[in-house]
């Protein structure tokens, strides 16, 4: 079928832009909005009695997806927020450092810059240069970059700015070994490759649930594992700092106050749709999609590709010339071409970030080639 029908996305607009916010369909909207009607039906009833069973009926289909514990994860309204959390509970000494690459997400390395700079200790980013095609080598640049003062190993799954898909499994099992703390920001892996959080390892992963498992927006989740879990503190405290009880993590995060929670119960209703319409199958037919359209671009441009097929799946980057004025090739794509896509400046690379949705069609991609082919015209 026509997967794009349930979309309520824009038809005129060629939406490749996937990985910002995500886009919910139709039936999965439609459990959302019966959540709220129920909610707005007797907020006491919902709120007071019936909100902690149905939370623990949300997280474990979830929990179950992820590989995962029941009691080892709790909805949060973003993956920021989790990274908040955990980078705000972490006990910091004088002089030691938490090592990021050079590729997280501006807004989770503010957060530890925040926390490092109250302790006295130092954000430090390990350099990581394209191509990136080869997950041992990347492991290897990674963890040269370790020094014996490093007490946190802070990651992206999938990288935002490039979207390569990094080797943190392995990178978690050595940090394990070497008494470093592991934090893995997974905001794009949900939905997008296969969660195993038993198998990867980390110590905190996070992940959103809006943008490639198609949720409603805020909705997401943060994983600790069991042993970990004490170390958490609450940003907000509330009553969930008197429960008793052995759903610690719950207790510790679920209840910040008055707030809707039905994104976080309509969580089920986005894992169902996946399953009911083969997403796997629709997730490699995506990712042929986004190999052919890398590779026309590569042929417009004769830039080199900056990730190999082993570190992508719905989502890469295509490198832009250096001439480029990406704000103005970004507002001529939609304006002129009705393509939506970040166009990214990284490390001195200019880049076009394609995420292909199973509702993205060739046309789409056409719109894209046909748009940058034309802008190329321009070199002053």
């Amino acid at each position: 079928m026509d997967i794009r029908s349930v979309f309520s996305l824009d038809p005129r607009i060629h939406f490749l832009n996937h990985g910002s916010f995500g886009a919910t369909p139709r039936p999965v909207m439609e459990t959302y909005r019966a959540w709220q009607d129920r909610l707005e039906r007797q907020p006491v009833l919902f709120l007071g009695r019936e909100f902690e069973a149905l939370m623990l009926q949300a997280r474990e289909p979830l929990a179950a997806f992820i590989g995962a514990e029941t009691e080892e994860v709790v909805y949060v309204p973003n993956a920021t927020y989790a990274v908040n959390v955990i980078a705000r509970s972490i006990k910091l000494e004088p002089g030691q450092e938490v090592l990021g690459s050079n590729q997280e997400y501006g807004a989770c390395e503010y957060a530890w810059q925040a926390v490092c700079a109250r302790a006295g200790a130092v954000y430090r980013r390990a350099a990581l240069e394209p191509p990136f095609s080869d997950p041992q080598q990347m492991e290897e640049a990674l963890w040269r970059q370790v020094t014996p003062q490093t007490k946190v190993l802070f990651l992206s799954h999938i990288a935002s700015p490039t979207a390569a898909q990094l080797p943190v499994e392995r990178l978690c099992a050595r940090a394990r070994a070497a008494g470093i703390l592991t934090v893995i920001d997974g905001a794009h892996a949900l939905g997008q490759i296969p969660l195993n959080l038993r198998a990867l390892g980390a110590d905190f992963y996070t992940s959103n649930a809006h943008k490639w498992l198609c949720a409603p927006k805020s909705a997401a989740f943060l994983y600790a594992r069991r042993e970990m879990i004490p170390l958490l503190q609450a940003l907000v405290v509330s009553w969930g700092a008197a429960a008793q009880g052995q759903d610690v993590l719950a207790n510790l995060l679920q209840w910040p106050g008055t707030h809707d929670p039905s994104a976080y119960l309509s969580v089920p209703a986005a894992i169902a749709f996946q399953r009911e319409y083969g997403w796997e199958e629709r997730r490699a037919a995506c990712k042929t999609r986004l190999s052919q359209t890398l590779e026309q671009i590569q042929a417009l441009t004769g830039l080199a590709a900056l990730s190999g097929e082993a570190c992508y799946t719905q989502m890469a980057a295509a490198p832009l010339p250096g001439w480029a004025d990406l704000a103005d090739w970004k507002a001529r794509l939609y304006d002129e071409f009705q393509v939506e896509i970040p166009l990214i400046e990284w490390q001195g690379h200019k880049l076009a970030r394609i995420s292909i949705q199973a509702y993205n069609t060739r046309a789409d991609c056409e719109a894209l080639i046909a748009g940058i082919a034309h802008l190329l015209k321009g070199k002053p």
